[in-house]
């Protein structure tokens, strides 16, 4: 949860990291094919959705040859998050390219039954990156891919075409939908499992708290080699520092299209999990690993950029220097923020991050400077107002980036359509309300557990369609099994509470 956000550059100079260079995996086409404005790169404004590239499959083929890559990951993500890949060799890179590489989908979590297995992966060839370990007689690069069915259409369980679908829909209302999100997480020592069988237990590596530094300190060592490796994979980190709990950090990395920023949460969380593993550490982006501290969020930073580049949330005489698109926008997140919390909070484990006192939003509501609300209003200093733009707090690092963008831009589109009101901000810490100045604000709570927020979700016909019903059934049906599984277990707690006393 990053307190310097006031500090961060505007959505204008961030653009698209698409067209940024860093590294090894620099990308010069890429900053070729943005227009700039005083130099910088602005964001892109067309149709990300087209599947058009923007750099030529030859001219990407002569890229493989000239870093000697052996291998290709084809990189893609199933519903529920998880990183999935085919691994090919450079030799096969010109035929993936033109006809696709066929894989079985019957085994992914929302693909494909049994009797119509056959999947196409059709790489990206805007998201190459060469991969920054591993040695050179075996050097791997990535793409990333979207998945298709053998007649050549968009499969519709492909999370990345949920989001393109959404993102098509933004621009045809002349807006390009910019994410900014800021992934928490802990770094845990390895080496503590019990012999008796019990499960693996968390221990944090460090003691350390918020912003937290010491150039001795094993942290900084490790959050300075996962910038030094996202720069290499072509990304730009902005802030890197250590969290409120021990052992929990927090990546912040720059402002793109939500295309590529979705990209960038999963090539960040293969990063930091790489990287831990080489500290002998491992990495979690589980929402709450330690009962009694603060939990892992994935606070998103959202704006709108019109057809001219400009922040279509900034109105210099608007409350909070916000426009009318800016607050219809948020309305639309405040009235389907229960069905929203089951994308973008979508584990077991994630309502036990949001309850009062962690720093975690529980209640509905919006604020300029009160960090207990949903959104909060980042604050826009005089001279930098395309850094106009709103946080959205609930979402966490398990949420599959694709389905909570898609499912963002969604829930805040509908507020825009409609131009719904948003409420009056509250700037009360709302974690000291009692039930009767909550009734008076007109303020609900967030869902307390996943199958709450399910029962939203399937209530709401927005947030629904933005995932569309293959995904949704999909997804509702896993998140069901996950909560079925969980509500039957025998807990430690439960055993501590009753085993001696009934």
């Amino acid at each position: 949860m990053s307190r310097s956000s006031e500090f961060r550059s505007s959505p204008a100079s961030r653009g698209s990291s698409r067209s940024k260079t860093a590294g090894v995996a620099a990308e010069p086409h890429r900053a070729a094919a943005s227009k700039t404005r005083g130099g910088r790169p602005a964001p892109k404004t067309g149709n990300p959705s087209s599947g058009a590239p923007q750099i030529d499959p030859r001219e990407l083929l002569d890229r493989v040859k000239r870093d000697a890559v052996h291998f290709i990951n084809l990189q893609f993500t199933d519903v529920l998050g998880t990183l999935k890949g085919v691994t090919i060799t450079a030799a096969g890179l010109p035929e993936a390219l033109e006809r696709g590489a066929w894989f079985d989908g019957s085994s992914i979590e929302g693909f494909a039954r049994i009797h119509e297995s056959d999947m196409v992966l059709r790489p990206d060839p805007d998201t190459y990156r060469l991969l920054p370990w591993g040695p050179a007689e075996r050097r791997q690069a990535r793409l990333i891919c979207d998945v298709h069915t053998p007649a050549g259409d968009p499969f519709p369980g492909d999370p990345r075409h949920v989001l393109k679908r959404g993102i098509a829909e933004a621009a045809s209302l002349g807006y390009t939908y910019n994410t900014g999100p800021e992934l928490e997480f802990f770094l845990f020592k390895k080496g503590n499992a019990q012999s008796d069988g019990l499960p693996l237990r968390p221990v944090p590596h460090d003691v350390g708290g918020y912003f937290d530094f010491s150039p001795q300190d094993l942290a900084s060592i490790v959050r300075a080699d996962i910038l030094r490796i996202i720069q290499k994979l072509g990304m730009e980190g902005e802030t890197a520092h250590h969290e409120v709990a021990i052992g929990q950090h927090e990546i912040d990395i720059r402002y793109a299209d939500a295309l590529t920023a979705a990209d960038n949460v999963m090539t960040l969380r293969q990063a930091i999990k790489a990287v831990a593993a080489e500290h002998d550490l491992y990495a979690t982006f589980m929402p709450k690993p330690l009962f009694g501290i603060n939990g892992s969020g994935m606070h998103v930073h959202q704006s709108f950029f019109d057809r001219k580049s400009r922040n279509a949330f900034y109105a210099a005489e608007g409350v909070y220097n916000l426009s009318p698109i800016a607050l219809h926008f948020i309305a639309g997140q405040l009235a389907h923020a229960c069905a929203l919390t089951a994308v973008v909070a979508p584990t077991v484990n994630s309502y036990k991050r949001l309850t009062p006192g962690y720093e975690a939003p529980v209640y509905v509501c919006w604020a300029h400077v009160n960090r207990s609300s949903l959104i909060r209003v980042p604050r826009c200093s005089p001279g930098r107002e395309q850094a106009a733009r709103v946080e959205l707090r609930c979402p966490d690092p398990s949420a599959n980036p694709y389905l909570a963008f898609a499912a963002m831009l969604a829930a805040g589109l509908d507020g825009v359509r409609r131009e719904l009101a948003a409420p009056e901000p509250v700037e009360e810490d709302v974690y000291h309300f009692d039930p009767p100045q909550l009734e008076e604000h007109g303020i609900t709570s967030l869902p307390g557990t996943l199958e709450e927020a399910l029962t939203a979700l399937a209530r709401d016909a927005v947030v629904r369609g933005a995932l569309g019903e293959h995904v949704y059934e999909t997804f509702a049906r896993a998140k069901q099994a996950e909560w079925d599984e969980y509500r039957i277990q025998v807990t430690d707690w439960e055993l501590q509470r009753y085993l001696e006393t009934l």
